[in-house]
């Protein structure tokens, strides 16, 4: 699961960066940077292990809930000296706080989870990658930001791909409109985290980094809560034997509250824009971890799909146009 990426490409965190606070040097601060953001996407791509591994034992919704709660409950101590304003933001801006972790935290990791009762988690993983590709697409209507030739044929080979990998390479199945569940229940999740992304940029609550996220799991919790509920009348209980208490464990700790954490610090030290580049290894991760630990492989379809996405991902992210010169 990706860490909350709240800065817009090419800005600067807010305030208080490591740097500024300790007087690195920014070769100093790239050093430690890198290091925080490669291990951030490695313990975020061991979610989609933990969660699959799981999958049997836990229902979606309430894996989600007390991951949510669980990573909540280990950073808020952390961030006590913001509590105040916490608090604040919590009275002045409710409403927006339960809307946008439910859209980014609950609806995203909760179909993330449903998605892998029935597919891989190395197919999710590529599936994922498409985000920052959907963010775009969504920022040009949302936020106005432009969106340009490059970008738009970046989303539209990064879309085929997506298809590729959701009809299972089957042309037949595109023309039907047959595709799986569970990589659709993926797509879902991949819209909300852009959709997401894009409202806490417009949104601009106007805390540093860490309190917010601690906010907005707090909010994501109190929202899957009711799915928890749903899934437990109906008899969608946890089995929570030792191997489901060690993924829980590993979703709360190592792969919640740490990753975000590093996230932070891969922010605060990298920038927005190079912390946020590195978000592709989570999908190699996720590949090489699910073929060493859960014996998956990729299929021909996962390929061919990939290489559409990471097409796109090049044209909508490194080709630039010329600067087109003034007339006098």
């Amino acid at each position: 699961m990706q860490a909350v990426p709240i800065s817009h490409p090419g800005e600067q965190p807010a305030v208080g960066t490591i740097s500024s606070l300790t007087g690195s040097s920014p070769t100093l601060s790239s050093f430690t940077g890198y290091p925080a953001a490669v291990l951030c996407w490695l313990l975020s791509a061991g979610v989609y292990i933990a969660a699959k591994w799981v999958a049997p034992e836990m229902p979606p919704w309430g894996l989600c809930f007390w991951r949510l709660t669980l990573a909540c409950a280990i950073l808020l101590p952390i961030v006590h000296r913001h509590h105040g304003a916490m608090i604040a933001l919590l009275r002045a801006r409710s409403l927006e706080i339960v809307a946008v972790g439910a859209i980014g935290l609950t609806l995203c990791q909760g179909m993330i989870y449903r998605g892998l009762n029935e597919t891989d988690a190395s197919t999710a993983g590529i599936i994922m990658a498409l985000s920052p590709v959907m963010t775009m697409v969504l920022a040009r209507f949302v936020l106005g930001e432009p969106l340009g030739l490059w970008k738009s044929l970046g989303a539209l080979a990064a879309l085929g791909g997506m298809l590729v990998i959701v009809a299972h390479g089957d042309l037949t199945a595109l023309l039907r409109l047959s595709f799986s569940p569970g990589e659709l229940w993926i797509v879902g999740s991949a819209f909300c985290w852009a959709l997401y992304t894009v409202l806490v940029r417009r949104a601009k609550f106007g805390i540093e980094l860490l309190p917010l996220v601690v906010l907005l799991l707090g909010a994501g919790a109190l929202v899957a809560l009711p799915f928890h509920l749903w899934e437990l009348f109906n008899d969608e209980r946890s089995a929570m034997n030792g191997d489901g208490l060690l993924a829980l464990a590993y979703l709360a700790g190592p792969g919640g509250a740490l990753m975000y954490y590093l996230y932070n610090r891969s922010v605060e030290t990298l920038g927005a824009s190079r912390a946020s580049m590195l978000l592709y290894l989570q999908t190699v991760f996720v590949a090489i971890l699910a073929y060493l630990l859960l014996g998956e492989s990729l299929h021909d379809y996962d390929l061919v799909g990939a290489a559409f996405i990471v097409a796109g991902i090049v044209l909508a992210t490194v080709v630039k146009t010329g600067a087109i010169p003034r007339k006098a």
